[in-house]
């Protein structure tokens, strides 16, 4: 097994050896800029130590897993649009940068890129991988629509918030695991346990990344603080709080929205406060995560592999940005 550093590496080094055409350079320069923003590469190194811990050559799955970076970004550069959000790890995003027109083609662009990327996989697993990035790519688009149907609903319940970000988020953390688990030969019941782990890794992630939009600083976070809040979505802290809240909290929590962006964000993380949201997020998160570990536990694969997957996991879900 490669140590995480080492997979790191590696992604780092294959993302700067993708080709793009110089032309038009209004359409590829977006690419390269937010490949260049880096980020964390959790999804391609999943991939990698999935593949491994199957005794697969990770030299097979490595574009395979920069597919999976590549319409991981791609989503990103979409999402941005839609949310209407100004930066991206401490920087401009696309559509800030160039114009939204041009941001939709770059990331139209981004998901042929990885299309063309996952066709290297070898000819007897590429009916499999294919179907699965595909499944993968569909389970993301109608979790962002459910998203954007939550920003506007008066009531959404915490069942409906996890289905969404099961799709959302936990399914690229699950098909990239499972992704390289199926390049490397794996059976059906391991693929199925990887899968589970990754499902419920990602909850855990994502309800991180909802703490940290709320109660992380806003330099390390490379976003505006309280993003969330400001514009209305329906978080794991947001849709808790409007479960416990009572009487009067509970209608000055709804009527919040009519405020400014500064004092919206401020009083609404007094009320978190009051309620005790962060401490509740917190013990989800970590609930999720066993949930994860207990799927990884049911795993014949090398325990080499399944501690480096559980550190790495471990980490991102309990990131400070």
């Amino acid at each position: 097994m490669h140590s995480i550093s080492d997979y790191n590496q590696i992604i780092e080094d294959e993302i700067k050896c993708i080709s793009l055409p110089g032309s038009p350079a209004s359409l590829y320069e977006p690419v390269t800029y937010m490949l260049g923003l880096g980020g964390k590469r959790i999804r391609p190194v999943l991939t990698l130590i999935a593949n491994e811990m199957f005794e697969g050559n990770i030299r097979n799955a490595i574009k395979p897993a920069l597919a999976m970076e590549m319409f991981h970004n791609f989503t990103l550069v979409h999402d941005d649009i839609m949310d209407h959000s100004a930066m991206r790890r401490g920087n401009p995003t696309v559509h800030e940068k160039w114009n939204e027109e041009t941001a939709i083609l770059s990331g139209d662009v981004m998901l042929v890129i990885a299309y063309e990327l996952l066709s290297a996989a070898s000819p007897e697993k590429l009916p499999t991988v294919f179907n699965l990035f595909s499944h993968t790519a569909k389970a993301l688009c109608e979790g962002q629509q459910l998203d954007m149907i939550y920003e506007n609903a008066d009531t959404v319940s915490l069942e409906q918030y996890i289905e969404m970000i099961g799709k959302k988020t936990a399914a690229l953390f699950a098909g990239s695991l499972k992704m390289g688990a199926l390049l490397a030969g794996c059976g059906e019941e391991d693929a199925e346990n990887l899968y589970g782990f990754g499902h419920y890794a990602g909850l855990a992630f994502q309800v991180q990344d909802d703490i940290l939009d709320t109660y992380g600083e806003e330099g390390q976070w490379g976003k505006i603080k309280g993003g969330d809040i400001a514009s209305n979505k329906k978080t794991f802290l947001a849709i808790t709080a409007l479960e416990l809240a009572e009487s009067d909290v509970l209608n000055k929590l709804k009527n919040l929205a009519n405020l400014d962006h500064k004092s919206k964000i401020q009083q609404t993380i007094s009320i978190f406060n009051s309620l005790s949201i962060k401490k509740k997020a917190e013990q989800a998160r970590d609930t999720y995560f066993n949930t994860a570990l207990q799927f990884l536990d049911k795993i014949n694969a090398k325990e080499e592999g399944k501690q480096i997957l559980k550190e790495v996991a471990g980490t991102f879900i309990n990131r400070e940005r």
